[in-house]
């Protein structure tokens, strides 16, 4: 567990921090947690840890003032109403862990309010952009001298963008792929997202041609060398990390003159479903493609419905143009 890790004096925290460390192994077991996941947990829960440690503390007796403290001193600190947010969902679900586990008989956020939170449009980009993005990979690795680590590193760019573009991953999803994924006759990927959650995302014919083409070069290149990641790598993951990922996009983005910091991995994410929703897919599609368990996630782009209905009235109805 991440509770001994670096940068962490176990001192700073409560005396039952293995409650902590207990909350994190059920994620793991019951929940199958990623391990993204889990540190994002214990980042959480180890700063409301520091603060009950201050107020003399332990995290099997805090009450509902404790937890207002906590959020009375976020908000002194500038945090961010989402950040407050998030800590608060760690603080619920670790507090409804611990009445699970009958080491506590009541619930300390019952009568908690969250912080107001605005939720900002995601930002996206325009099918011209995605395009010229698509196109920029062409031109990926020119400097390369070799010819066939060229051909290599331009197909593995290709892939990764027409994958991402095409089924909307998540980019942890994406870099993690299994070559098994892609092992099929059919145009199906097959996706294990969070929650260990698995789901089939189909592949357009650009992507198709992408994966044909890139294990072409992947098996010019690794020879009998053996892998069970679609985008191998040599460091401690054994694939293509989400940090060199968003490298290369922002190289693309170079390429294709477009803004970098206009663009991250999710973004090609959000271009996916509005795109989609844009033309004529309706959300529940949206959702299962996307791999949430929740439509009212799925809902953040319910603004793409709410411009195609208007055009359509715009555009359609008798009176519309009047």
């Amino acid at each position: 567990m991440p509770t001994r890790g670096p940068g962490t004096d176990p001192s700073h925290l409560p005396a039952d921090v293995y409650r902590l460390e207990a909350f994190l192994e059920m994620l793991s077991a019951e929940r199958g947690a990623s391990r993204n996941t889990l540190d994002a947990y214990f980042r959480d829960l180890r700063d409301f840890g520091v603060a009950l440690k201050a107020r003399g503390k332990v995290f099997s007796s805090f009450d509902s003032n404790d937890v207002r403290a906590y959020l009375a001193l976020m908000e002194q600190a500038g945090l961010a109403a989402s950040t407050a947010a998030r800590r608060l969902s760690s603080i619920r679900q670790f507090a409804q862990f611990l009445m699970s586990d009958d080491v506590r008989a009541d619930d300390p956020c019952a009568i908690i309010e969250g912080p107001k939170l605005s939720r900002p449009l995601p930002k996206t980009l325009s099918v011209e952009e995605v395009d010229l993005l698509l196109r920029a990979t062409e031109s990926y690795g020119a400097a390369i001298s070799d010819p066939v680590k060229k051909s290599y590193r331009q197909a593995r760019t290709r892939c990764l963008m027409q994958v991402i573009y095409a089924t909307g991953l998540r980019v942890s999803e994406l870099v993690g792929l299994p070559v098994a994924a892609v092992s099929g006759a059919e145009q199906m990927l097959g996706v294990k997202g969070k929650g260990g959650r698995e789901r089939l995302v189909p592949l357009s014919q650009p992507a198709a041609d992408a994966i044909a083409h890139y294990l072409v070069c992947r098996k010019e290149v690794l020879g009998e060398a053996k892998s069970a990641f679609l985008f191998p790598s040599r460091g401690k993951s054994g694939h293509l990390t989400r940090h060199r990922f968003a490298q290369m996009l922002k190289e693309l983005a170079e390429i294709a003159q477009i803004d970098p910091t206009r663009l991250s991995p999710h973004t090609l994410r959000h271009a996916f479903a509005s795109h989609l929703l844009a033309n004529g897919a309706d959300l529940r599609s949206v959702q299962q493609l996307l791999g949430h368990a929740d439509i009212s996630t799925t809902q953040i782009y319910t603004h793409v419905l709410e411009e195609r209905l208007r055009e359509l009235v715009t555009n359609h109805h008798p009176l519309g143009k009047s």
